[in-house]
């Protein structure tokens, strides 16, 4: 699949190869270079970073540069890069997510994942989520896509450095601009719901609850609330070097 001097984009998802999402981010960067779809078969949200070691992966190939793979986002990637393409694509892109990727949840997001494996392999990477409730409108999100996604082939990204990207579910006239934040801090009270079976049996749903924000001004979730498309900055480096300072002055080893 070489492309010449063209840009190659990988593009992939986590709510499946189905979901209206993914064909709105690859009809929006089909114009920058050369797209492909690898995504998953069924809806693999909330999988993050998980890498299916346990069976063989199975690709289907579904039209002209649209593959499909029984595995989640993280295989995708791993699967689109090594063996789909013939080489490495210059952009990934990941969405669009129906659903906002803000705070504490980008850790359990195969959306934001897809981009941090990209990342890892020293591709740019994007990750795009939509605000708001049902039924979406993807519209304007990919548009933002289409931008955001031009600009990242014509400047680049920080090394090791991915986007998180989140469009509030509003109409284009409605939306103040483009914020750069921080991720801020999402914390779900009461998210376990206790329910019975037919038999008595005690079974738990994990979802639901009353949702608390923290973190201040410039967080990706204030930005979003107050109607702003929120970039966030995503670092592979997870380590703390304000804790580690702490660590060196009062911890006496």
């Amino acid at each position: 699949m070489k492309t010449g001097n063209k840009p190659l984009i990988l593009v992939t998802n986590d709510d499946g190869v189905y979901a209206p999402g993914i064909r709105a981010l690859y009809e929006s960067v089909r114009s920058l270079g050369r797209a492909v779809i690898v995504a998953p078969e069924q809806d693999k949200s909330a999988v993050s970073h998980s890498l299916t070691m346990s069976r063989p992966l199975r690709v289907r190939r579904l039209e002209s540069d649209v593959y499909t793979l029984d595995g989640t986002p993280t295989d995708c990637v791993i699967i689109g890069m090594n063996k789909i393409l013939e080489r490495r694509p210059d952009l990934i892109v990941s969405g669009i997510n129906p659903g906002a990727n803000l705070g504490d949840d980008i850790s359990y997001s195969g959306t934001v994942s897809a981009a941090i494996e990209g990342t890892m392999y020293g591709i740019q990477s994007l990750a795009f989520s939509l605000g708001g409730e049902a039924p979406f409108d993807f519209t304007v999100a990919a548009g933002v896509a289409w931008k955001l996604a031009s600009m990242a082939l014509e400047f680049g990204l920080p090394e090791t450095t991915l986007l998180n990207v989140n469009v509030p579910g509003l109409p284009a006239g409605e939306i103040q601009g483009i914020r750069f934040t921080r991720q801020g801090r999402r914390i779900y009270h009461d998210a376990i719901q206790e329910t019975f079976d037919p038999w008595g049996r005690k079974h738990y749903w994990i979802g639901g609850g009353t949702v608390h924000w923290s973190g201040g001004d410039n967080t990706d979730e204030q930005a979003l609330r107050e109607g702003w498309i929120s970039v966030t900055p995503i670092q592979l480096d997870l380590t703390n070097h304000a804790g580690l300072d702490y660590l060196k002055r009062n911890w006496k080893m």
